[in-house]
């Protein structure tokens, strides 16, 4: 029987709240079978770096699978299942050969796509390797990531190509590993959740990011071709700011500068970042990101990744909190039926409810529509920075809806009318 939350109305009532819930695994649990791992595994998902592919193989662990992920010496990159067919040694103490890995125990040799090459010791006209393949996926290596399609092969979808990969004046670098220990989704619940901005890193904890951020914003939220969208309008002086992160379906937000001010006027201006939350398993996700920098610029200010993984003494992390804290002090699987949402939940809200639409989907029988592109080949996003001068209304009523339509009509006009890029080569 599932226990229901109790609704405390009375002091030194925790005695009552003793009786915890389940989380909610409709939506975070990932393994092989389950609902939203099944999901997941309908798209391209990041799994290592190009840079940790050395002349020896990788085991991971993505949506409860493990995994060893290698390049052998011809250049080709496999995704295979950790433990040898033969008798279960794991592959990570594997030989990376000329084609494929072999086998440290008894030499069976795998190739990329886990056909089995060689079977030393067995009789010259055995058939088994002609019988068996190893599991294996199929990979994809992109701008200095490698990406995996853990679900059926004849479901393969293309590699989507997103539009800030090839944003005019910036360049994309492949991001560093960080690694959260609690569930996937408030990962990505945190990417809809743009109140948040505006007290864990600017009231609450020190200013991590800029004074201006501690202005709330007027907050609207819209569904967008590739998933959705807030709206965050700001009133900075004379200016209006207006900032709109995107989560992009099944597990992508992209999010603009958190040095930014407002108080210089410029357009359009791309995301600072594209970044994953992979599942290693319900209770570990791992991320990666594409940082987007503009041209002249080494890198990105490092305070994209402060509080972003468990890296500072106990005692720094309670005093100045960072985003892995909130995050993972949420227990390692949020339980929602303990929570009380609030109006500045909306995006969390909206966000839980288009992934279960999605996943619902699929268990009947309708398989994930890949996002549009464009006649470049192109993959559109909405996820971006705007400062206008608009001075502001006579009264403060009447400025807050000057914010809210103007957030509005702008965001509409980006979805509308996106600009024009180049054609990708990738």
């Amino acid at each position: 029987m599932t226990t229901r939350a109790v609704f405390l109305t009375e002091p030194y009532g925790a005695y009552k709240h003793t009786a915890v819930p389940r989380e909610d695994s409709e939506l975070t649990h990932v393994g092989p079978g389950t609902p939203c791992g099944e999901y997941l595994r309908r798209f391209w998902q990041p799994v290592c770096l190009t840079s940790e592919l050395t002349d020896l193989p990788m085991a991971i662990k993505i949506m409860g699978e493990d995994l060893v992920v290698f390049r052998d010496f011809s250049g080709q990159i496999g995704c295979l299942e950790l433990h040898c067919p033969h008798r279960g040694t794991s592959l990570e103490f594997g030989l990376v050969s000329e084609k494929g890995i072999r086998c440290c125990y008894h030499g069976w040799l795998f190739d990329t796509d886990g056909v089995i090459l060689e079977t030393p010791g067995e009789p010259v006209d055995s058939t088994m390797k002609d019988r068996l393949c190893h599991g294996a996926y199929p990979t994809h290596e992109f701008k200095g990531l490698v990406f995996a399609y853990l679900g059926p092969t004849e479901l393969k979808p293309a590699f989507p190509v997103y539009d800030t990969y090839h944003w005019p004046g910036t360049r994309i670098v492949a991001n560093r590993r960080e690694y959260n220990d609690c569930n996937w989704l408030q990962i990505k619940e945190n990417s809809m959740d743009p109140v948040h901005l505006s007290f864990l890193h600017t009231r609450t904890a020190g200013t991590q990011f800029t004074d201006e951020f501690g202005v709330l914003a007027e907050l609207e939220f819209m569904d967008t071709p590739v998933g959705m969208t807030y709206i965050a309008t700001r009133r900075v002086d004379e200016n209006v700011w207006l900032r709109m992160g995107e989560f992009m379906l099944p597990n992508i937000h992209q999010f603009g500068a958190n040095m930014e001010n407002g108080r210089v006027e410029h357009p359009r201006q791309p995301p600072i970042m594209c970044q994953w939350a992979v599942p290693i398993d319900d209770v570990q996700t791992v991320k990666f990101s594409y940082r987007i920098i503009p041209d002249g610029i080494d890198d990105i200010p490092s305070i994209v990744d402060f509080g972003q993984i468990n890296d500072r003494p106990y005692e720094e992390r309670q005093r100045i909190p960072g985003d892995y804290d909130a995050l993972v002090g949420q227990r390692d699987i949020t339980v929602h039926d303990l929570e009380h949402l609030a109006t500045s939940d909306v995006g969390v809200i909206l966000l839980r409810n288009l992934l279960r639409k999605h996943i619902r989907n699929l268990l009947e029988g309708q398989e994930p529509v890949p996002a549009p592109t464009d006649d470049n080949g192109l993959t559109r996003t909405n996820a971006s920075d705007t400062v206008m001068h608009i001075p502001a209304a006579p009264t403060e009523p009447e400025d807050v809806i000057l914010l809210r339509e103007t957030g509005l009509k702008v965001a509409q006009q980006y979805i509308n009318n996106p600009q024009q890029l180049p054609k990708s080569t990738d």
